[in-house]
Parts: structure tokens; C-alpha cells; sequence
């Protein structure tokens, strides 16, 4: 008897406050799509967001963040050995410092419904629920989505977070190719992402497509 592997969704936390930010979220996105082993399912619009616990050298360095999802079947530790690989051939480096300026940092939020308190993959994200930066993007996909062991939605955490470190919805450069395929809608620059009717229509807009917000 044949056992197929068991898919689970993932979401992950894309982020970037080095060189070309978009492009380096651009690529991220590009190596996911190209890794056999999983399926993007959704993205996110990018939101530029303060960057939080970075020293301060780097305080003014704000950061580009965006939620993707997506399917597949590896393991947890496989999983994010490939998530390393690809953060590293996209110049990601590792050091004494923490929250150093990276051009890429793709965090596993969840891996379907795993809980595991591994310190090397903790799961889910222990600092998710948190996060403007990861629950704003998250709730433009999945408002009414609760992290493995919460019994309180993204939208219901994200209305309780305080209005600090400021998350807004970016607007990129007009004609930016990676991210007009992704259907962001054309807002103003630095609008706070607390007013979200373009998200609204962006996740639509999604739907309409046939892609599963």
C-alpha cells in the first residue's frame, strides 16, 4: 500500500531592509516557485515596516515585509534547511551580532498544525502573535486563521497590538514588474496599513484568479 506524503500548509515571513529591498523579495519569492518540493499558494501585499531589537546603527534601516503561503510535504528540519539554503545564495549572512541589516530573512511561521518547542525550529513562530509585521500581512490572507495553540484569530490579535513599531503598505516604484504580478494595489507611500480596503480588494482580486487567499 502506497502512503503519499502528508502536505501541510506553511506560512512564511519574508523580510528584507538591505540593498534593493523589493528585489531581494522578488527573488525570495522566485526560489520559493522554483523549489520542487513545494507550491506557493499566496502572497501577501509588501508592507514597509520599523525594524524592532536591531542596534542602533541600523534603527533607520526599515524593513519590507510580506507573508507567503505555502504547500508541501517536507519535514520540519528538511524544510528549513532548504529555507536557510535559499536565504544564503540570496547573500544572507549569519553572525555574532543579532538583527543585523539582511537582504532576506524567510522565518517559518507555521508548518501546518506542528507544535514543537525544538530551539533550533520552534513551532509555531514564538514571537508571531506579536508581530505587526507578520500579522498585518497575515490577516490581508488569512483574517480569521489562528496560530497552532491559539485559541484568538489574526484579526483579533492584530486589533490588540499597540500602533508601535508603525507597519504601513508600501507602494513600489510604477511599473515594477515582481510586484504588479502580484496584484498590489497602487496605494499612497506610507499609508497606514490600519486602513485596509485596498488589502480588501488586493485578497478579491486574489480570488477572482482562482488562488486561495
Amino acid at each position: 500500500m502506497c502512503h503519499h506524503p502528508q502536505l501541510r500548509e506553511s506560512i512564511l515571513s519574508l523580510g528584507s531592509n538591505e540593498g534593493d529591498r523589493l528585489l531581494w523579495l522578488s527573488r525570495a519569492r522566485a526560489a520559493l516557485a522554483a523549489e520542487d518540493a513545494l507550491t506557493v499558494r499566496a502572497c501577501s501585499p509588501v508592507y514597509e515596516t520599523d525594524p524592532v531589537d536591531v542596534p542602533d546603527a541600523f534603527a533607520q534601516q526599515r524593513y519590507l515585509n510580506q507573508i507567503v503561503i505555502v504547500e508541501t510535504a517536507l519535514e520540519p528540519q528538511d524544510f528549513s534547511r532548504r529555507m536557510h539554503a535559499i536565504e544564503q545564495r540570496l547573500g544572507r549572512t549569519r553572525g555574532a551580532v543579532r538583527n543585523l541589516p539582511r537582504t532576506i530573512d524567510i522565518d517559518i511561521i507555521t508548518l501546518g498544525d506542528i507544535r514543537s518547542a525544538d530551539p533550533e525550529l520552534t513551532l509555531p513562530h514564538p514571537r508571531a502573535g506579536t508581530r505587526r509585521f507578520v500579522l498585518q500581512p497575515l490577516a490581508d490572507l488569512r483574517p480569521d486563521a489562528c496560530l497552532p495553540g491559539d485559541t484568538r484569530t489574526v484579526s483579533e490579535r492584530l486589533r490588540d497590538l499597540p500602533d508601535v513599531p508603525r507597519v504601513t503598505l508600501f507602494a513600489p516604484p510604477s511599473g515594477d514588474a515582481s510586484v504588479r504580478g502580484m496584484g498590489v494595489p497602487p496605494m499612497k507611500h506610507g499609508q497606514d496599513a490600519r486602513a485596509t480596503p485596498a488589502s480588501k480588494r488586493f485578497c478579491k482580486n486574489l480570488c477572482r484568479k482562482g488562488e486561495s487567499p
